[in-house]
């Protein structure tokens, strides 16, 4: 079943975003390969990671936008396109603390009713870790230099720059509780 979820959600993100945002292609691949590596701190929602990794992004396709915030048309696409399981469109709803950017843009109401959050620390964290630690070609990076890049693409004053700069205790904790769960994993 695992597999099947995880192709699925590959062929969904690469046909979304492959031929008109080829970086953000570039970044969603990347954000799911750092899933399989940290996976093993999830047991049985290890796959769960691996799809909403793998489809975290897909709202920036052009032909999804309608609110134009990611997680919310990405999430409604799922949900509404592919019937896809409710834990992972939440994933994909709130990816990387989007209740914060949400608000700047007057959508924290509809997001939160429509997609709540999901009360599973550890695999909000995951997910958040491999965004947040992943460079917009698919690299490696950490967090405080991912927070500085999306700063410097969008500027401080930005809609983006208010968000990221409220949200990066948030992500940095996040970023922090995983790498403490990947210590604790037997070698």
């Amino acid at each position: 079943m695992g597999d099947l979820i995880e192709e699925w959600a590959t062929q969904v993100a690469e046909a979304a975003l492959s031929g008109t945002l080829p970086q953000r292609w570039a970044h969603t691949q990347g954000v799911a390969k750092r899933a399989v590596a940290v996976s093993q701190t999830l047991g049985q929602d290890a796959t769960l990671l691996v799809a909403a990794a793998t489809l975290h992004d897909v709202g920036y396709a052009p032909q999804l936008v309608v609110t134009g915030f990611h997680p919310l048309d990405g999430a409604r696409f799922l949900r509404d396109e592919h019937g896809a399981d409710e834990r992972l469109v939440r994933l994909v709803a709130n990816h990387s603390f989007a209740l914060l950017e949400a608000e700047e843009r007057g959508l924290r109401e509809e997001l939160a009713s429509e997609f709540p959050l999901l009360e599973e620390p550890l695999l909000v964290d995951a997910l958040v870790y491999c965004d947040m630690t992943t460079t917009p070609d698919g690299g490696r990076t950490t967090a405080e230099e991912r927070v500085t890049e999306i700063l410097g693409r969008y500027g401080d004053d930005s809609l983006v720059g208010r968000f990221i700069r409220r949200a990066a205790p948030e992500v940095f904790s996040s970023v922090e509780r995983v790498e403490a769960a990947l210590a604790a994993q037997p070698r």
